[in-house]
């Protein structure tokens, strides 16, 4: 048997089981609700993995019939123990009635959307679902209900005792990590130290080979000041932490770049030469990805042990109940989240120690 039908039957084997999708609802006043309605009501999605959504039956039904949605079924369950793999099934974290108020932003959105990811990711650690997709919830108000946390990626990291977590965004071929993520902008320089720039190029190089499939990574590093410092005349950090970050990371085996301006990174044909574009803070990256791919981008946390992905947007208080957000990204992040659960599964079978020879295999070969 050769090398290609071998992969092939590997790949086979690990990507004939359905994987358990748990989707977060968000915000019960945000566009969440609708977008996750909108995205599994399409039966064919049964096929290829199995929707759980942690919320409340009451008001995906409230979304169905706002929607007009009277051919979209579910299950609804009491735990992850009841859920059929060939139905979208709602496990009902909460029993009380709960005040829908689309587009009102307040704690009461915040309650909820905490229990509901709360629930989800017990669930996940104890393996009843495979990978975790979280639909968005506004940080003042989960903030409200006691998450101490400024956003799902710290939340999932400190569940999972990661210290690298790494938020990428992804559309397509385009991949942009973040060294920074939610912090304040007068703070970032203080921030860029030699090693946490070390460490995301690395965790990024492993995560495009683990769950992205690529066997040799290149990746982009941006600066951080206008055209990337122009050696020193605009701005220090380049030359004194950036570029002895991108040197060292070289020396440990990264094929990485840089570093590049990123005002015109994104508009020139340079960023296809690359599978991953790391920026140093939030707004850098992520005002191009967003402007390039918002209606289907993900936000992928990288880095931990387990998987989750979310859109790539916010929860919409401004167009919540008019039933007109688009469910693309979640879409997408679904599917994503899917493809990284099976390309860590190659990757692990891929990489995995052959077996030592047996004596009498041993001495065949002597």
């Amino acid at each position: 048997m050769d090398k290609d039908t071998k992969e092939k039957e590997l790949k086979d084997q690990i990507t004939k089981p359905l994987i358990k999708v748990g989707i977060t609802i968000g915000d019960l006043n945000g566009i969440g609700p609708e977008i996750i309605v909108k995205a599994l009501r399409d039966n064919r999605i049964l096929a290829d993995f199995v929707p759980i959504v942690y919320g409340s039956n009451k008001v995906i039904s409230h979304y169905k019939k706002a929607l007009n949605l009277q051919d979209f079924n579910y299950l609804s369950c009491k735990t992850a123990a009841d859920i059929h793999a060939k139905k979208v099934n709602i496990i009902n974290v909460w029993q009380e009635e709960t005040q829908i108020e689309p587009g009102v932003s307040g704690a009461e959105g915040g309650k909820y959307a905490l229990l509901s990811l709360e629930a989800a990711t017990k669930d996940l650690a104890e393996g009843k679902i495979d990978v975790l997709v979280t639909a968005p919830f506004s940080k003042e108000n989960v903030a409200e209900a006691g998450f101490n946390f400024p956003g799902h990626t710290e939340y999932l990291a400190e569940m999972s005792g990661a210290k690298d977590a790494l938020m990428i965004l992804v559309s397509g071929s385009l991949r942009v990590a973040l060294v920074t993520t939610h912090i304040p902008i007068k703070e970032i320089s203080e921030k860029l130290k030699k090693e946490l720039i070390v460490s995301k190029i690395q965790a990024f190089e492993q995560s495009l080979k683990k769950d992205f499939g690529i066997i040799k990574p290149r990746i982009a590093v941006f600066g951080l000041n206008p055209h990337a410092g122009e050696n020193g005349k605009i701005g220090e950090e380049e030359q004194q932490t950036i570029i002895p970050a991108i040197q060292a990371a070289k020396q440990n085996g990264v094929i990485a770049f840089g570093p590049y301006p990123a005002d015109g990174f994104f508009g020139s044909p340079l960023r296809n030469q690359f599978d991953g574009v790391l920026a140093m803070y939030h707004d850098q990256g992520l005002a191009a990805f967003k402007a390039l791919c918002f209606e289907d981008g993900v936000n992928y946390t990288a880095g931990l042990p387990i998987v989750r992905t979310s859109p790539d947007h916010g929860t919409a208080f401004d167009i919540a109940g008019q039933l007109i957000a688009d469910e693309q990204s979640l879409r997408s992040a679904i599917y994503l989240a899917i493809d990284i659960y099976r390309n860590r599964k190659i990757h692990k079978e891929s990489n995995a120690n052959p077996l030592a020879f047996s004596n009498e295999e041993k001495g065949k070969k002597d």
